[in-house]
């Protein structure tokens, strides 16, 4: 029969692997929460990484409109390249970058430019696009902080657009896909838009 001493023994033992199991499960649960909280935190600076992307491509599109309507100068050539009915300067492959015709793309059918394009803005001639601002004079700050990486860019293809009844010679505008690339703060984010515009045809006599 045990005696007093050693029952005693065996409690102070069963109550020292309770606290034990206690203190390895209030471990655990610390790890968890640590983990959890981390993993929240990274969700969140993803999304305000993809957002500040976003928002750059959204500011792209509406720069490309902005440079199919004259951009900073209506009497530019480049703003010529946009007329009524013209197709001169848009190429297959796009433009260079360093030309007048940057970012102006033949339409494709079977393959399409954007597809085969380098946006990533990243140092060199061979990138494709136009970068922001660079025929309206907007600006766009970027490279620091909780501003995109690089400034957005954006290619812009002619696409045939005619309607029922109307006369294909003289189409009712020139109608255009527009391609835009935005970078957050980090350069793997990145996110693409895209939008179609129409440039209606100027009044006769206007």
């Amino acid at each position: 029969m045990p005696t007093p001493l050693r029952q005693r023994e065996r409690q102070h033992g069963a109550v020292l692997l309770t606290a034990l199991f206690v203190l390895l499960a209030l471990m655990i649960l610390g790890v968890s929460a640590a983990r959890s909280a981390l993993g929240s935190e990274k969700s969140a600076r993803h999304e305000r990484d993809r957002q500040i992307a976003f928002a750059a491509a959204e500011a792209a599109l509406a720069d490309a409109e902005h440079d199919i309507e004259g951009g900073s100068d209506r009497a530019s050539q480049r703003a010529a390249l946009f007329a009524r009915g013209n197709v001169f300067g848009f190429v297959d492959g796009c433009g260079g970058e360093r030309e007048v015709n940057a970012g102006l793309c033949l339409y494709m059918p079977a393959r399409p430019a954007w597809q085969g394009a380098d946006l990533s803005g990243k140092d060199g001639l061979e990138a494709a696009g136009v970068a922001y601002g660079r025929f309206t004079g907007a600006q766009l700050p970027s490279g620091k902080g909780t501003l995109p990486l690089r400034a957005p860019r954006y290619l812009i293809e002619l696409l045939p657009h005619t309607q029922a009844g109307g006369d294909a010679a003289r189409p009712p505008g020139n109608f255009y896909r527009i391609t835009a690339v935005g970078f957050g703060s980090l350069d793997a984010t990145r996110v693409v838009l895209q939008a179609f515009y129409l440039k209606a045809a100027a009044e006769e006599g206007a």
